[in-house]
């Protein structure tokens, strides 16, 4: 793993260099080998970002973090995926290192933000994985911008105002980043808010869930709880288009299994599949789940039905290259 500093003639277009400088501060560590840690320049932000370079013959997997976590919480997952794989991920503003913007955003406003950072890292196109509250900015900009996602896939997730809510006393633990900066909190509040593994070995999930750098959720949280107030993708389900797939708990005190199944009825080419545990099982399981995900990201779809055969490697890889070739040519000439 190595990390760029940002380069101030660069990121001053957008950002102050006292802002990029704190981005960058401290955040050396929690990511694995081969993966390129960097604070990059979008338009009207900044943004600390993690790229493992994989095979071009496939898309890169773009991953979207629940509310809160710092993109090293994925570290298990990314290190189930298959090595050919290329992965981003990114803390969202003003969480880790990524600077909090200067006013608060919504879903509606931060979903380009992706299309721009496949822009900036040279992809015209990505499989697009959201977790928990990410599954709700992969939902957004899936729906705005269709052509950009080749397969979505949204785990412990629902659909936003318009949704089958957890308990009272679960989503009151929601409304703070305590646990994501006080450990032994986190331990205590585990199996009640998480559920799966988690409540079997509450020690586990404060492993994933303590700080890897001395820059914890302050304000950036509320941001993101604010993010979400009146967004909703429950109407524009079925103009989804986009293969998916839908990973539920059946043990998830957070979201409710029943939102999985409403998601599912509602997207015409959707894949329902409710394994055994919670709402972070994503990452206390990673081996189990990354070989569910993978197998969806592989399979050959038919177009007209969205039905799904394992067999095979990823879809189409080398019209898929030709087409990001393509593309970046369109862009260089754009340029002239």
């Amino acid at each position: 793993m190595t990390t760029d500093r940002p380069v101030p003639e660069a990121a001053g277009k957008h950002w102050p260099q006292g802002l990029l400088r704190t981005a960058a501060k401290g955040l050396r560590r929690g990511t694995g080998v081969g993966e390129h840690v960097r604070t990059l320049a979008l338009p009207g932000r900044a943004l600390r970002v993690a790229v493992r370079r994989g095979s071009p013959e496939w898309p890169p997997l773009l991953l979207c973090n629940g509310i809160g976590a710092r993109l090293e919480l994925l570290q298990p997952f990314v290190d189930a995926l298959d090595r050919r794989r290329g992965v981003i991920r990114f803390d969202v503003p003003g969480i880790g290192g990524s600077p909090p913007p200067v006013v608060p955003y919504h879903l509606w406003t931060l979903a380009p933000m992706l299309g721009d950072l496949l822009d900036q890292l040279g992809y015209q196109q990505a499989d697009v994985l959201g977790v928990s509250w990410g599954g709700g900015l992969a939902q957004q900009f899936a729906l705005r911008q269709p052509a950009r996602v080749r397969r979505l896939v949204l785990v412990s997730t629902g659909t936003g105002a318009l949704m089958v809510p957890g308990h009272p006393r679960v989503l009151r633990h929601m409304l703070t980043p305590r646990r994501h900066l006080d450990p032994e909190y986190a331990a205590r509040i585990a199996g009640e808010m998480y559920g799966g593994s988690a409540g079997v070995d509450p020690s586990r999930t404060r492993e994933l869930l303590r700080s890897t750098t001395d820059l914890g959720p302050g304000r950036g949280y509320y941001y993101q709880l604010l993010a979400a107030a009146g967004w909703t993708s429950l109407p524009l389900l079925p103009r989804l288009r986009t293969p998916t797939l839908i990973l539920a708990g059946d043990g998830d005190p957070l979201t409710p299994v029943a939102n999985a199944r409403i998601m599912h009825r509602l997207i015409p080419r959707s894949e329902l599949n409710i394994y055994h545990g919670g709402h972070l099982d994503l990452v206390s399981e990673p081996k189990r789940m990354a070989a569910i995900v993978e197998e969806f990201l592989d399979a050959k779809t038919d177009t007209g039905t969205g039905t799904a055969n394992a067999a095979g490697p990823p879809a189409r890889p080398s019209s898929w290259k030709a087409a990001q070739d393509r593309w970046r040519k369109a862009r260089q000439n754009a340029r002239r």
